[in-house]
């Protein structure tokens, strides 16, 4: 199981943003979306990664003028990524151990996907119960 595996039952592209965007934009994105984080991007190439908890910290410091600033200013530079051939539960540890929920998948320097840490457990839960369903088949054969 790997996270290609995952990206290769979806459709459309990859929400995110540009650096220039404003928080208030990118605030607005999340909500219509229903998303907790988005990648952010120049061109195909990912350049940082913003989420719930950088909206919390910058509310807690700037109050409201947060909303004004630029992502450029306020994302999280450099995020931790994985490419599409990662096992499964080689992203889950990754991201448990650096206590992140959000994951961009690059390849070959391209951004190609974005898995939440719900995408992944919500796979492992289905891959299990899917042999379990199909244990309970086989011994009731």
């Amino acid at each position: 199981m790997t996270i290609g595996a995952i990206l290769g039952g979806r459709t459309g592209g990859v929400i995110s943003a540009q650096k220039g965007d404003s928080v208030r934009a990118v605030v607005d994105l999340l909500a219509q979306h229903r998303i907790g984080a988005v990648p952010v991007v120049e061109g195909d190439t990912i350049v940082g990664i913003f989420s719930e908890r950088d909206l919390v910290r910058l509310m807690s410091a700037y109050g409201p003028e947060a909303l004004d600033r630029s992502l450029d200013d306020v994302m999280t530079k450099s995020p931790v990524t994985c490419d599409s051939r990662m096992a499964v539960i080689g992203a889950l540890s990754q991201m448990t151990q650096k206590r992140i929920r959000h994951l961009p998948v690059v390849d070959g320097g391209k951004l190609v996907g974005f898995v939440s840490i719900g995408d992944l457990v919500k796979y492992r839960i289905d891959h299990i119960e899917a042999e379990a369903a199909a244990m309970r088949d086989y011994i009731a054969s």
